[in-house]
């Protein structure tokens, strides 16, 4: 998916909405453990409920490495499902590679090519050479962390140079010398939504994905104010608080409410910048 598709999408649903596929096997309803993939199934039932008012969706990695081979194949079967849909929806792989250089060709051809995301969370950190494998691939994209929402942030992303430049903004910067805004997306903290003005300064066009909003505190308004641009410019993810908003049999139902609530304010925001 290119960036003009991105966009339309995002006209054509009215919505930026991200929902994170943190499936933990421990919170899933525990009704769901007497299927044969318990973790497919809660991902389907939860896709089924959210499509029409998510343009995309974000396995985090974690949840399905964590359980070995058994987990490798729940999400085969998700990523399958999901592109099942077509240009409807949007895909990323919340997996924070990066690594040298024939190393990170590798997990690209892994996540763009045998399970065929459409993006990819990159850490930024080893340079360029371990950026570039991941730019090859057309109509992929990369997402590189650059300011993130969990609290060690201020570890080593605000850490400033002898000029005074915060880490996170070198990144930014530097990064657009290896690509576009046509691949190339950042993820940005909800939590730091009041850094997003600075942030748009560096780099005005590239997408935005957004964690944060909902059960880590993220405000969907701030992020809106600060981070939209006229073709919108942002995914906003959500994870726990869409797709554990019930454990009982309503779960789906439940997710599918919530999704349906941040459309609706998202659409909102969306004709009040007279982009939709």
């Amino acid at each position: 998916m290119n960036y003009n598709q991105l966009f339309n999408l995002i006209k054509k649903k009215k919505s930026f909405l991200c929902v994170g596929l943190d499936s933990d096997i421990e919170k899933i309803p525990a009704f769901l453990m007497n299927s044969g993939d318990p973790v497919f199934e809660f991902n389907k039932k939860i896709i089924d409920a959210t499509i029409d008012f998510s343009v995309a969706y974000k396995p985090n990695l974690a949840f399905y490495e964590s359980r070995g081979v058994d987990g490798l194949k729940s999400l085969q079967k998700t990523i399958d499902y999901l592109n099942g849909f077509g240009d409807e929806i949007f895909t990323i792989a919340d997996a924070k590679r990066g690594d040298i250089g024939n190393t990170s060709r590798q997990y690209a051809k892994a996540f763009f090519e045998v399970f065929d995301f459409d993006a990819l969370t990159v850490a930024p950190y080893m340079g360029k050479d371990s950026v570039t494998p991941f730019l090859e691939f057309e109509n992929k994209w990369v997402i590189l962390l650059a300011l993130t929402s969990n609290q060690g942030a201020a570890d080593f992303q605000y850490f400033e140079n002898k000029d005074s430049v915060k880490l996170f903004r070198e990144v930014l910067r530097k990064s657009q010398e290896w690509s576009t805004k046509e691949n190339m997306m950042y993820v940005v903290g909800a939590t730091k939504a009041e850094a997003l003005t600075e942030i748009r300064k560096i780099v005005p066009d590239h997408f935005l994905l957004v964690p944060g909003v909902g059960a880590q505190g993220g405000s969907l308004e701030e992020v809106a104010r600060f981070g939209m641009n006229d073709k919108c410019g942002l995914l906003v993810n959500s994870s726990r608080g869409i797709i554990f908003a019930s454990n009982g049999d309503d779960f789906a139902e439940k997710a599918g409410e919530k999704a349906l609530e941040l459309q609706k304010q998202m659409e909102k925001l969306l004709a009040e910048s007279k982009i939709i």
